[in-house]
């Protein structure tokens, strides 16, 4: 007999989370960190600080962290 668990995890960030990960990232928090913070797995964070997936989200990041200085 086996249980389900009734807890969904997503499986990819949007670009919005995206852009939210590279500020994250820049306050110094780890990937597993990040990762946390979205219930997502590490690798999704990966890929967009390695520009993999959401291709645009750390220029959008950079251009909201200067509006916001």
């Amino acid at each position: 007999m086996t249980r389900q668990t009734s807890v969904l995890h997503k499986t990819a960030l949007t670009f919005e989370e995206a852009v939210i990960c590279w500020q994250l990232h820049w306050l110094g928090n780890n990937q597993h960190q990040i990762a946390a913070v979205f219930k997502v797995n590490q690798r999704c964070v990966h890929e967009v600080l390695r520009e993999k997936k959401h291709i645009g989200s750390q220029t959008t990041a950079r251009r909201t962290r200067q509006l916001s200085a």
